[in-house]
């Protein structure tokens, strides 16, 4: 499958706290996405990867039911640590249902006790509508030549090669349950899913 193409539209040097990054814009003709790309990662093999879907209630209202905010936190640690790497941010709001959608498979889920997944289902969503081939697009303007994705998803890693991205494998990101123990029941929906928590 060939990748949407994408056009770079600016790019600027962004001071984190994990360190000098270059955020770049894209516009694949629907919508706007990110790159924050740390280090050398024009042709360079086996990069560590993450790509992230948009999430306003973790990234922006400090929402402690999901861990979004704590993926994004532990992808550009582990990036930091590496010494490159790259973060894809796409505009996929509630797995790519948009905002109305997680507002409304949250509430039924709380209030039914069901996993989202189900509540999507329930709904008349599609439980899982991201779709990756601008993150492949945005990867072949950077020059990559492959990855190691930082997500615990064989799904994405499968639409991503799909898009002729080398994925070489997977780099687990998750938080400890111990201290997170509101998440037990997205974790299992996780597990349910096909998510895999080792690396490979």
């Amino acid at each position: 499958m060939k990748a949407p193409a994408v056009v770079r539209l600016a790019d600027r040097p962004l001071a984190t706290t994990f360190g000098a990054w270059q955020e770049v814009l894209y516009y694949n003709g629907i919508s706007e996405s990110l790159a924050l790309v740390h280090g050398d990662v024009a042709d360079q093999s086996d990069v560590p990867c993450r790509v992230h879907s948009a999430c306003i209630s973790s990234h922006v209202f400090n929402s402690i039911e999901c861990d979004c905010r704590e993926q994004m936190l532990l992808a550009q640690a582990m990036v930091r640590e590496h010494g490159c790497g790259i973060v894809i941010w796409l505009n996929q709001e509630g797995r790519g249902n948009g905002h109305l959608a997680l507002m409304r498979v949250a509430r039924l889920s709380a209030e039914q006790n069901i996993p989202q997944t189900a509540a999507y289902e329930m709904l008349g969503y599609g439980d899982d509508q991201r779709q990756y081939g601008t993150a492949a697009a945005i990867l072949c303007d950077l020059g990559v030549a492959s990855i190691r994705l930082i997500s615990n998803s064989p799904a994405k890693v499968e639409a991503l090669r799909e898009s002729g991205i080398e994925v070489l494998g997977m780099l687990p990101v998750a938080v400890d349950l111990a201290d997170h123990p509101q998440l037990q029941a997205y974790y299992a929906d996780k597990v349910a899913r096909g998510h895999a928590f080792r690396a490979d």
